[in-house]
């Protein structure tokens, strides 16, 4: 039987591709890394994914899987017998929880995130207390736990923890502290980050701020 032929599309400091590279590296997953330019879109991204036209897509054996975290689901069960335990609950409700707060991290976290980078003035101050709210919802759901699902790193924890690496940029660019509102996530970050398998999947927060400073002057922000 033939190996499987692995490829991701990706950009280094999309936090959407490095839960795909978290999620492939905690399956053991050999894979050919292809660095994507955003601003001029390879042939083979918009073959792969021609609805979105978006980074990341996972191509296994010629097929294409889109969006981020249904890249991690799909590793998830493609590879589960690898050694690795499943990165979502085989309980129904466990999992059901897992993916509503993946969930929240995309609706509200991803969007103010963006938002705070992306402007200035009144709409940056709105963005960077939206995001406080939703990473306050998300530390009262962590509450005391090691991970999002206990124990064990998980499927919330691969989707929320790519943004950690962003705090940095976030904080610089608005002016404020996130660990002064949410201590306890922010030891949630340095504790999954001490996996290999999360810091070697994860850009620089320096380099990552540095990358935001240059799209800002880019779009003429600055």
């Amino acid at each position: 039987m033939a190996a499987d032929k692995v490829v991701l599309l990706d950009c280094h400091f999309s936090m959407f591709g490095m839960r795909a590279r978290i999620a492939l590296a905690e399956k053991g997953v050999d894979y050919e890394y292809r660095e994507q330019n955003l601003f001029d879109k390879s042939a083979l991204l918009l073959e792969m994914n021609p609805v979105h036209k978006k980074i990341p897509v996972l191509i296994h054996n010629g097929k294409p899987v889109c969006e981020s975290m249904n890249i991690v689901e799909y590793i998830d069960e493609v590879w589960k017998n690898n050694k690795s335990p499943s990165l979502l609950p085989s309980d129904p409700y466990k999992r059901s929880q897992a993916r509503f707060w993946a969930d929240l991290v995309d609706q509200k976290v991803a969007d103010a995130g963006k938002r705070i980078w992306l402007k200035k003035g009144e709409e940056q101050e709105a963005a960077k207390n939206e995001l406080l709210d939703a990473l306050k919802l998300l530390e009262g759901e962590l509450g005391n736990k090691r991970y999002f699902g206990g124990d064990s790193f998980g499927f919330a924890d691969v989707a929320l923890v790519p943004f950690y690496t962003w705090f940095y940029a976030y904080e610089n660019i608005g002016n404020f502290s996130i660990e002064e509102h949410c201590p306890k996530l922010i030891e949630w970050g340095k504790r999954c980050v001490q996996k290999e398998s999360v810091y070697k999947s994860l850009s620089d927060p320096h380099k990552t701020y540095e990358f935001i400073v240059g799209l800002r002057k880019k779009f003429g922000i600055e």
